[in-house]
């Protein structure tokens, strides 16, 4: 299975790797040829979740809690990745609405893409979050440097 994800990986972007694999002896069919889906067999819930590696700092077990939320799934781990998780594009809009009601953080659905696990995606909020809160430092000195600015002084700055 790990040979067949790896080669899979190396052509295809990771949300498009099948998250699970069943070996059958042949595929079951209706009577009129076509795949019978019903009798296509449950995957085992043991390749869902990697090694489990529990959440490390208050944000990563926030983001933990709504995505377990959101797939309904028990845990998420570290390394879970929210599309091996049963996740796909509608259910990622559902989580990001979710981080930005719940913790107030803005991130593009494109990002859940690019990195699907846990702590990748916590590190790329942070990130972003980080950069929002520069730009908001440099505007608040810029307001106080403004304020201490006389009537002449700006004047001759917008002349």
């Amino acid at each position: 299975r790990e040979t067949l994800k790896t080669g899979l990986r190396a052509n295809l972007p990771e949300y498009m790797v099948p998250t699970h694999f069943i070996v059958l002896d042949k595929m079951p069919l209706t009577a009129n040829g076509k795949l019978d889906r019903k009798a296509l067999p449950a995957p085992d819930a043991s390749q869902w979740q990697a090694t489990y590696i529990a959440p490390q700092g208050e944000l990563e077990q926030q983001l933990a809690a709504i995505w377990a939320d959101v797939l309904s799934v028990e845990r998420v781990g570290r390394s879970d990745s929210f599309f091996e998780l049963g996740g796909h594009s509608l259910l990622a809009v559902q989580m990001l609405v979710r981080v930005r009601e719940q913790l107030q953080h803005e991130v593009s659905l494109k990002d859940v893409f690019e990195q699907p696990s846990l702590a990748d995606f916590c590190n790329t909020l942070q990130e972003k979050n980080g950069e929002s809160d520069h730009a908001q430092d440099e505007l608040t000195k810029s307001l106080e440097a403004l304020k201490r600015l006389s009537a002449e002084e700006i004047d001759n700055l917008i002349a």
